[in-house]
């Protein structure tokens, strides 16, 4: 700006005159203004140009100075303006991947087992993302539109779960099919109703199939169906049951909680081998004692995470599937909890946000684009996506810890509850 400036108050007078208009006796040139007609000055001509030139150049200073005083009272020095403008790139960056294709509300594709962009898939049903845009408040329309017919065909469901009671916390657990140990270990432990004392508990088993439940006479389905029977909480559609389809997993969560249990207060997704802290989470958590909140999200949040690029990783981001430099803030899938009312949000928010393999990232798209933040636990070590050494100490104070085989989560229950009451004392 200051090369800028010297470069016009060095002009000589017949280049400022050639930029400038007359009329009634004003000649402006510029930002200079002085009075007389060309030529008719009694001043020396050197007096005039010295003159004009000191003229231009303190407005010139002044409006320089005040600009940096706006700078300095709004406390946006560069550096600051440039962090702010990396924000709204990477905003951006979101409203762009979001709108870079839109799914069809009937049928939710299913990943292949290498990850790529979706493109568009028969009919859009454009009041969605008008709706969506307006923050999802009619209610009608949503259900009219995404509730009309099943996404997949279910081989197992439970649609009345809760239609004798609105639920205070509903679990939902993605599962394999064959890890029957690890839903019976979760049963007898941190998912059984008892934990929630009279507030009311329901525990879902999230599956999908595979050629092991797909072959005829096949005794994994079978097993499957049989606990079905006597547990009633599996839910098994008919998808590949992938971890390219874990992304796809969540959302028929989030789609069975919108159509069969809208009412519960709040809900929590979580994996098999995880050890849930049921107890901590409703009692000092979630406090089901207060109001319950609406449109909240948390768990251990990852922020600034960029995506990896190395194709070696489990975790591998090809550059044309998500183009941005960082991905919004999400929550480990290992354990994240929410307020009922998101899993219609996310849900509808997917339909016009194409699909990821990177479950957790993608969650935490959709709330991007639904302009919701992932709230922080009131503590950092209470969401866990690492295992955590068992002592009752610690896992009376924690919700997740991740990696913990069927054995040990009832090992682990069982002496958390028979020291409850001082699990801080004991040597274990």
């Amino acid at each position: 700006m200051a090369e800028h400036t010297a470069s016009i108050c060095n002009r000589t007078d017949e280049q400022q005159a050639s930029h400038s208009v007359q009329e009634k006796g004003f000649h402006i040139s510029g930002l200079c203004v002085y009075s007389g007609r060309p030529g008719k000055s009694h001043e020396p001509k050197e007096i005039m140009e010295w003159k004009r030139r000191q003229r231009y150049c303190s407005v010139a200073l002044l409006l320089a100075l005040v600009f940096a005083g706006g700078l300095f009272i709004q406390g946006q020095w560069p550096s600051q303006i440039t962090k702010e403008k990396s924000a709204a790139q990477e905003l951006q960056t979101v409203k762009t991947f979001s709108n870079f294709t839109m799914m069809k509300t009937t049928k939710l594709r299913e990943l292949k087992e290498s990850p790529s962009p979706l493109n568009s898939n028969g009919n859009v049903i454009l009041a969605l993302e008008e709706s969506l845009q307006q923050g999802l408040d009619s209610e009608e329309m949503t259900a009219a539109s995404i509730l009309r017919e099943e996404p997949y065909e279910y081989i197992l469901n439970e649609p009345n779960a809760c239609l004798l009671r609105a639920p205070f916390l509903v679990l939902l657990i993605e599962v394999e099919p064959k890890k029957t140990a690890a839903r019976d270990a979760i049963r007898k432990t941190w998912a059984n109703e008892s934990v929630a004392g009279g507030l009311g508990l329901i525990r879902l088993f999230i599956i999908g199939v595979n050629q092991d439940t797909q072959r005829n006479d096949s005794i994994l389905q079978q097993t499957i169906e049989e606990e079905s029977h006597r547990y009633h909480d599996i839910i098994q559609q008919d998808y590949r049951d992938t971890y390219n389809n874990l992304t796809l997993k969540t959302l028929m969560g989030m789609y069975w909680i919108t159509k069969y249990c809208p009412e519960a207060k709040y809900v929590m997704k979580t994996d098999s081998d995880m050890f849930v802290n049921t107890e901590y989470l409703i009692e000092k958590l979630l406090e089901p004692r207060g109001q319950p909140k609406q449109r909240y999200f948390t768990g251990h949040l990852m922020p600034d995470m960029s995506p990896y690029r190395n194709k070696e990783s489990k975790w591998y981001m090809p550059q044309e599937v998500y183009p941005g430099s960082r991905y919004p803030t999400f929550c480990s899938g290992t354990g994240y909890v929410f307020s009922g009312d998101l899993a219609r949000r996310i849900y509808v928010a997917s339909l016009i946000i194409p699909r990821l393999h990177l479950e957790d990232v993608y969650v935490g798209i959709c709330l991007a684009k639904l302009k919701i933040e992932p709230t922080p636990p009131p503590n950092e070590l209470l969401f866990n996506h690492w295992r955590v050494p068992y002592s009752s100490c610690r896992y009376s104070n924690l919700i997740t810890s991740h990696g913990i085989h069927p054995n040990e989560i009832i090992q682990y229950w069982q002496h958390l509850q028979s020291n409850k009451h001082n699990p801080c004392q004991t040597t274990w």
